[in-house]
């Protein structure tokens, strides 16, 4: 199939790769040459604007913040130069109410859009191990489906409105970044109190709490492992705003995630915005004089 690839940045590299691997044309732009390099190294088509990215039969776009996609007009100007029939597959988190606007865009100009943001730190994605939410048009989902088996172990379709895939992608999210934060608090208890805290996260990691974020995030806290990055810190700012811009709109208090929110935005104002998001268990750790 005849693909485009806008956005490459770890996961946007790993996915490309991916779809490269099984046997695509893949089409690849992004701001930074390096990753283009990288992809065109395996086989992939270095096209010289985002335009060029938009003349096959889908469209993959893997970029950061709401903001990025509007820069280069994806929500607009951009398009107006896209093939015929187009369906654009956004793999980023954005919010809902963005989600909503790029459907609307995309209609009106005969595209279709689908939203199919995903769970996966870097390796896990390159490896094909991404769990992918998606929600849009029957017909669109349905042709798309078999790509994103490719790129990852499950798809689940959450809905036909593509703002409920990143409604349930930025809950996910929420429910890391908290898991995070109870991670470090107990941590920050426990070596106050002298007790080992490496012993405590391999015993209620081996039933209670026998889940991959409990025991990734604990070991990577433990061992103060937050650069290079699997995912920066500022990120997880941008997903915690996202949630509370939903949470106030549908009117559904989250009283956790403001406290969250404003440990990740202590964190920015400490100059770690380029350490993984899991540095709020460094913050934990701070606050208790550890």
């Amino acid at each position: 199939m005849k693909i485009g690839f806008i956005g490459l940045g770890q996961m946007g590299t790993a996915f490309a790769g991916l779809l490269l691997r099984a046997g695509h044309s893949v089409t690849v732009w992004n701001r930074s040459p390096e990753a283009v390099k990288t992809l065109s190294a395996q086989g992939a088509i270095a096209a010289k604007t985002p335009a060029d990215a938009m003349q096959g039969e889908i469209l993959f776009s893997m970029l950061a913040s709401d903001q990025a996609i509007q820069d280069i007009g994806l929500d607009a100007s951009l398009l107006e130069k896209a093939a015929k029939g187009l369906i654009h597959v956004n793999l980023a988190t954005i919010s809902p109410a963005f989600a909503c606007a790029l459907a609307a865009a995309h209609e009106s100009r005969g595209l279709s859009y689908v939203a199919a943001p995903v769970f996966a730190r870097p390796e896990a994605a390159a490896k094909g191990m991404a769990v992918v939410i998606v929600a849009g048009a029957g017909a669109a989902v349905a042709k798309v489906e078999p790509l994103l088996a490719e790129i990852g172990r499950r798809t689940v379709r959450v809905g036909d409105a593509p703002e409920m895939a990143n409604l349930f992608k930025i809950a996910g999210n929420f429910m890391i970044m908290s898991a995070i934060e109870t991670l470090g608090e107990a941590f920050a208890l426990l070596k106050k109190g002298g007790v080992d805290a490496g012993l405590f996260l391999d015993t209620m990691t081996e039933g209670l709490f026998a889940a991959p974020v409990y025991k990734n995030y604990g070991k990577q806290i433990l061992d103060e492992a937050y650069e290079p990055a699997g995912f920066y810190l500022r990120l997880g700012l941008k997903d915690a705003n996202l949630v509370k811009a939903a949470s106030d709109e549908l009117a559904a208090p989250m009283p956790l995630l403001d406290l969250v929110r404003g440990h990740y935005e202590e964190a920015m104002k400490k100059g770690w915005s380029e350490k993984d998001w899991a540095a709020l268990g460094a913050l934990a750790a701070e606050k208790a004089g550890i």
